[in-house]
């Protein structure tokens, strides 16, 4: 796999076919990383000393490597 944290990408498949974003981290042992603003999921947090407002918080969930292009390796 050549794509690093930093490299920029698009999405190949998906609902966000077509995006350029940056990406953020790489899971080499499970070949997936995760995309900047895409597959983002939210989590229900409940109020607590940490994170007093609560709520829902969107967070970018990993998504296979074989699902995008390196457009611009940094």
């Amino acid at each position: 796999m050549l794509i690093r944290s930093g490299d920029m990408v698009e999405v190949k498949t998906g609902n966000a076919k077509g995006t350029r974003a940056k990406v953020l981290s790489v899971r080499r042992a499970d070949g997936k990383i995760v995309v900047e603003g895409v597959n983002l999921v939210y989590r229900h947090m409940r109020r607590s000393q940490k994170n007093p407002q609560g709520g829902r918080l969107s967070k970018e969930m990993p998504i296979d490597a074989s699902n995008v292009l390196v457009v611009c390796a940094s």
